[in-house]
């Protein structure tokens, strides 16, 4: 079942439909994220794509988006690790194990590119920290998320 699965890098080519993917996937339970505009989430990808640093996964069926990363190359001191900023898996595939086999295929990547690492932050309580735990990650207790 899996070898009918492809994942690419994000581009140009396959931004509209990851966009579309972002805004199906967060617009409903449990994030119900509210944009002001379409425009809006293709200029948030697009700000992205133009970090020095970016790095974007799609996971493909045929033509169709089914999951998405985006994040990018973050320098530490122990080496380049991977930040996963956003990740989805389209709902019509989620439950499944395609975002375990996803996360795989994007953990594989990074290993031939040098990095050494993945992190990302999550809402407690939804069920991606269920997810992310149930893939290997595990809570950093010693750091604490900030803002201003």
């Amino acid at each position: 079942m899996r070898e009918e699965f492809c994942l690419l890098p994000m581009n140009s080519g396959n931004l509209n439909r990851c966009v579309d993917l972002f805004i199906e996937t967060f617009s409903k339970e449990p994030w119900n994220d509210v944009y002001d505009s379409r425009e809006q989430v293709v200029t948030f990808f697009e700000n992205y794509r133009n970090n020095n640093y970016f790095l974007g996964y799609v996971l493909v069926k045929g033509e169709e988006v089914i999951a998405l990363s985006l994040g990018e190359r973050k320098p530490w001191i122990k080496g380049m690790e991977y930040y996963i900023d956003q990740f989805c898996v389209s709902r019509e595939f989620q439950g499944n194990g395609i975002g375990s086999y996803f996360l795989n295929f994007i953990e594989s990547d990074i290993r031939k590119e040098g990095m050494n690492a993945i992190i990302l932050m999550t809402d407690r309580g939804f069920p991606s920290e269920r997810f992310y735990k149930k893939n290997g990650f595990t809570e950093c207790e010693e750091i604490i998320f900030l803002a201003k």
